[in-house]
C-alpha cells in the first residue's frame, strides 16, 4: 500500500513533492501538538511555532530527524495520508494517456483539472462537491478500504481496528442494495451473501477488486463531473478570470509540457531565525495566547450579533475535527483540520429559542449539558469541533476540546502518550470522547448516507463498550451522567448529555493533555539543541 511505501521514504525526498508537503503541513500545523512547524518548498524555509529562543542553533537535519521519527508514523496513521494517497491515484488518472483517450482531455485540460484537485483544499472542493451523492458514499468506501487493507489481522495491536472498520464495511457499504454492492455485483457474487467466515486472504482479495472498481467509477465519473462544475464556478468569479484566460491560451497550444510537482531543484534547507524571542520554551502557553485572540475575536462578533437564527433544513446541530476532511475523519476522517459550524443549544424545540434565558437558579438547564458552539460562515461538511466556552479564562481546558478534535485527523498523539503512560482509564475516555464526537454528526443529519445504520452502530459500540453495568463505575464520571448516555444511545437517539459527558473528560484529561505537550517540548528541544535521535 501507497501508506506504507511513504512511511519508509526519506522525509528530505518526501518533501521535494509538493502535494505531500501541502497534506502534510495541513497534519503539522494540527493544534494537538505543540510545535506546528511550517514549510515553504519554493524556498526551503521552515517556520517554527512557537519560536526557538534566539540563542539556540537551528539544524534542519534536526527537525527533519525529529519529523521523520515522531511526526510522519502519526501522519500515516491519519486520514490525512489517506486523503494525500487519494489524491495521488486521481491525479495519476489525470495525468495518465488513459484519461486522454477515454475522455479526450487536452493537456490544457488536465494543467486546469490539477490545480482544481491538488492539495487538501482541492480535495476538500471535491469532498464538498459529491456529497450527498453516491459519489460520497463511494469515496467513503474506498477509504475506510485503504486503511483496511494496511492493516494486519493477525497482529493483535491492529486487530481491533481492523474487525471495527470490517464490521462497519458490512454493516453500510456492504448491505444489500448499497451503491458499492450495486457497483460491484460482478465481483462479489454471491460471497456478501456468504454466511461462512471468508479466509482473510480471500477477503481482502475481494474487497481490493472492489476498491479497484470504486476508484475507477470516481476517476471516470464523478471527476469529470467535478471539472465542469469547477469550470461553471470560475467563470462566475471574477478572482478566477485570469486562471481561466491562461487556460484558454494553453488550449491553443498542443502538446504543452506540464510540471510533474516534483521538485527537480534541491534548495538548501533553512529555518527562519527567531525575533529575538527570549524565555522559556512552552507550546501550551503560546496555544493559550492564540486561544486569546479567538476568544476576544469572538466576544466582539457576540456584541454585534445579539441573536442567531438556524436555517430550517439545519435547525438541530450542536457541534462537538480538514482534510478534510472535507477530510474526512472516516477512518478516517477525518479531517480535517477544518471547523465546523453547525449548531445551537439544543433541538429544534430548544427553550432558547421560544422563551428568555432561564433563571439561574435552575438546577439544570440546557445549557449546563450543551455550551453554545456556534460558527454560521464555515462548511456544513467539514469535521466537527467543540469550541470551548467564552465564559472562562482562557486555560488549557478551554481549548482541550479543540486540540482533542483535531487529534482524529492527527493519527491519536495524545491517545498514544496515555498509553505509554500506563493510564488505561484516561485512555478509554479519550476513546470515549472521540466515540461521542463520531456520533454527533451522524445522528444530526439522517439525509447522510448510511445515517439510520451508523447511528445504532456507534451508538450499540459506545454502550458495549463504556456504558455496560460493570463497567460505568471504573469512568470517573458522573453515574446520572453515564446511565442518560446509555438510555438514549442504545436506540440510536441524540442527548444534549452527549455535550456534559464530553466535558466532564476534558476535565479529567486537562492536566495530562498539559503533560503531554510538556514531553512534546522536551522532546523538541532535544532533538534540535542536541540532534538526538
Amino acid at each position: 500500500p501507497l501508506v506504507a511505501t511513504i512511511a519508509s521514504t526519506d522525509m528530505g525526498l518526501l518533501l521535494r513533492d509538493d502535494v505531500f508537503v501541502d497534506f502534510f503541513n495541513t497534519f503539522l500545523n494540527l493544534p494537538v501538538f505543540g510545535q506546528t512547524p511550517i514549510y515553504i518548498s519554493s524556498t526551503g524555509q521552515w517556520d517554527l511555532w512557537p519560536e526557538l529562543p534566539s540563542c539556540l542553533d537551528l539544524s534542519p537535519p534536526a527537525l527533519l530527524a525529529l519529523l521523520e521519527k515522531h511526526r510522519l508514523p502519526h501522519f500515516c496513521k491519519s486520514s490525512l495520508c489517506l486523503h494525500l494517497v487519494l489524491c495521488q491515484k486521481l491525479l495519476g488518472f489525470v495525468r495518465s494517456g488513459e484519461a486522454a483517450r477515454l475522455l479526450n482531455w487536452q493537456s490544457a485540460d488536465r494543467w486546469l483539472l490539477e490545480k482544481c484537485i491538488s492539495g487538501s483544499q482541492g480535495m476538500w472542493r471535491f469532498r464538498a462537491f459529491v456529497q450527498g451523492t453516491a459519489g460520497e458514499e463511494l469515496i467513503n468506501f474506498w477509504l475506510t478500504t485503504e486503511r483496511l487493507l494496511g492493516l494486519d489481522e493477525s497482529d493483535a495491536r491492529q486487530r481491533d481496528l481492523y474487525l471495527s472498520l470490517l464490521h462497519r464495511l458490512k454493516a453500510t457499504h456492504l448491505r444489500e442494495g448499497s451503491s458499492i454492492v450495486t457497483l460491484c455485483r460482478t465481483i462479489t457474487g454471491s460471497q456478501l451473501k456468504a454466511r461462512h467466515i471468508q479466509p482473510i486472504s480471500t477477503r481482502k482479495e475481494t474487497l481490493s477488486k472492489m476498491q479497484e472498481r470504486t476508484l475507477f467509477m470516481i476517476q471516470s465519473y464523478w471527476l469529470p463531473k467535478f471539472f465542469i462544475h469547477c469550470k461553471m464556478g470560475m467563470e462566475e468569479e471574477k478572482s478566477c478570470w485570469p486562471l481561466l484566460q491562461e487556460y484558454r491560451e494553453r488550449l491553443l497550444q498542443a502538446n504543452l509540457q506540464e510540471p510533474s510537482g516534483f521538485s527537480e531543484n534541491l534548495l538548501t534547507m533553512h529555518i527562519k531565525r527567531s525575533q529575538g524571542l527570549s524565555g522559556t520554551y512552552c507550546s501550551r502557553k503560546a496555544k493559550a495566547e492564540i486561544w486569546t485572540v479567538v476568544k476576544e475575536g469572538r466576544d466582539t462578533q457576540e456584541t454585534k450579533v445579539p441573536s442567531f437564527q438556524m436555517r430550517p433544513e439545519r435547525q438541530l446541530k450542536p457541534t462537538g475535527n480538514t482534510k478534510e476532511s472535507c477530510l474526512d475523519k472516516d477512518a478516517l476522517g477525518s479531517a480535517p483540520h477544518k471547523s465546523d459550524a453547525l449548531g445551537g443549544k439544543g433541538g429544534a424545540n430548544s427553550p432558547k429559542r421560544s422563551r428568555p434565558r432561564p433563571n439561574a437558579e435552575q438546577v439544570l438547564h440546557l445549557e449546563d449539558l450543551c455550551e453554545e458552539k456556534v460558527l454560521s460562515n464555515l462548511h456544513s461538511s467539514a469535521p466537527l469541533v467543540q469550541l470551548p466556552s467564552l465564559k472562562k479564562m482562557v486555560k488549557t481546558l478551554s481549548f482541550l476540546p479543540w486540540a482533542l478534535s483535531a487529534e482524529t485527523c492527527a493519527g491519536r498523539p495524545f491517545r498514544d502518550f496515555l498509553k505509554s503512560q500506563d493510564r488505561s482509564v484516561e485512555t478509554r475516555l479519550l476513546d470515549l470522547w472521540h466515540d461521542l464526537e463520531e456520533f454527533l454528526p451522524v445522528v444530526l443529519d439522517p439525509s447522510r448516507e448510511n445515517s439510520f445504520f451508523l447511528c445504532h452502530l456507534i451508538g450499540e459500540k459506545i454502550c458495549k463498550t463504556y456504558l455496560e453495568e460493570g463497567t460505568i463505575e471504573p469512568l470517573p464520571l458522573e453515574t446520572r451522567t453515564l446511565r442518560s448516555l446509555r438510555n438514549h444511545l442504545m436506540s440510536g437517539e441524540f442527548s444534549p448529555w452527549i455535550f456534559r459527558a464530553q466535558e466532564e473528560i476534558c476535565k479529567v484529561l486537562c492536566c495530562f493533555f498539559e503533560d503531554f505537550l510538556a514531553d512534546d517540548d522536551r522532546m523538541f528541544l532535544r532533538f534540535m539543541v542536541t540532534g538526538m535521535h
